[in-house]
C-alpha cells in the first residue's frame, strides 16, 4: 500500500500533475469529487463541503461546535478512502492527516506569483483578477490549514519534495514524482496500514457523533471514545444518570463500523451543593 499526497497552490497545475502520476501508477485519485462521493456514502455530504480547503466563518468558529463536527469527518472520510488501498489524494490536509504513515509520500507543488498569474491568464482570466483568486486561495488554504491541524502550510518539513514549477515541466513533474515513488527505497517503506487506517477511521466517526449529539449534560457530564481494536469503541468518562450513559452507547452502536461498545463510563450522582 502506498499514499501519494499533493498539496498545490492555484496556478501552479499540481492537480494535473497529481492526476497523471495517479494514472501512471494505476491509482485512484482523490480529489474533490471523489472525496465528495466518499462523504456522501457516509452520510457526511454536508459537512465536507463545509470545509473544502478554507476555514468557516467567524461565527461558526466562535459561536458553535459546527467546526469540530466537519473536520473529524473530514478526517474520517480521508482515513476512509485510504484505508481502501494505494491512491493519490489531493488537498484537504491528507499531507497531514497521513504524515506518520511510511509508506506515505508528500508532494508540494508551488511557483511565482508571475507564473501563477500566467497560468491563469491562459484559461481566460484577466491579471488583475487572477492575482486576487491567487491570493485569496492562499489564503483560505493557509488559514484552514492552521485551524484545523496548527501548522504552517508553507512549511517545507511537512513535505518530502517541493517542486518549483518555474523551472521544470509538467512532464518533468510527473517523471520526478514518478522515480521517487518507484524507487526502491520508497517502496521498502510500506507496511500494512489498513489495520491502523480502519481503527482511526472509526474513532473520528464516534467522536465527530459523540460532539454532534449533546445527548447528555455536559455542565455535570464528561465523555470520552476511544478504538482499543477494529469494530470496538471504548467510552470513558461521567454522567449524572444511567439514561444518559444508555443514550451514550446506543449512539455508539448506531455508528457505521461499530460491532460492540466497550462502556466504561462512570455513574456519579450530583447533588447540588
Amino acid at each position: 500500500m502506498q499514499f501519494i499526497t499533493f498539496s498545490r497552490k492555484m496556478g501552479t497545475g499540481g492537480s494535473a500533475i497529481a492526476e497523471r502520476v495517479a494514472d501512471k501508477l494505476g491509482y485512484k485519485c482523490h480529489d474533490t469529487d471523489a472525496i465528495e462521493a466518499m462523504a456522501r456514502e457516509m452520510g457526511f455530504l454536508d459537512d465536507i463541503r463545509g470545509v473544502d480547503d478554507k476555514p468557516p466563518t467567524g461565527f461558526l468558529r466562535y459561536f458553535t461546535n459546527k467546526p469540530d463536527i466537519q473536520i473529524d469527518r473530514l478526517n474520517s472520510v480521508i482515513y476512509e478512502l485510504a484505508s481502501r488501498g494505494s491512491a493519490v489524494f489531493l488537498g484537504r490536509g491528507s499531507h497531514i492527516l497521513l504524515r506518520s504513515y511510511e509508506c506515505a509520500l508528500h508532494i508540494r507543488v508551488t511557483a511565482s506569483m508571475a507564473y501563477r498569474i500566467q497560468t491563469l491568464g491562459r484559461r481566460g482570466v484577466p491579471r488583475e483578477a487572477a492575482e486576487r483568486l491567487i491570493q485569496e486561495s492562499d489564503r483560505e488554504r493557509s488559514g484552514f490549514i492552521k485551524l484545523f491541524f496548527n501548522a504552517d502550510w508553507e512549511n517545507p518539513e511537512l513535505y518530502d519534495m517541493v517542486l518549483n514549477m518555474d523551472h521544470l515541466s509538467e512532464d518533468l513533474a510527473v517523471d520526478t514524482v514518478l522515480h521517487i515513488a518507484r524507487s526502491e527505497e520508497i517502496q521498502s517503506r510500506s507496511a500494512d496500514a489498513m489495520k491502523s487506517l480502519e481503527m482511526i477511521s472509526l474513532l473520528q466517526r464516534a467522536r465527530a457523533t459523540l460532539i454532534e449529539a449533546e445527548a447528555f449534560d455536559r455542565t455535570f457530564s464528561f465523555a470520552d471514545v476511544s478504538v482499543p481494536v477494529p469494530g470496538c469503541v471504548r467510552l470513558t468518562g461521567v454522567v449524572t444518570d444511567t439514561a444518559n450513559r444508555d443514550m451514550i452507547e446506543n449512539m455508539m452502536l448506531k455508528v457505521k463500523g461499530v460491532e460492540t461498545v466497550d462502556n466504561k463510563i462512570s455513574l456519579v450522582r450530583y447533588t447540588g451543593t
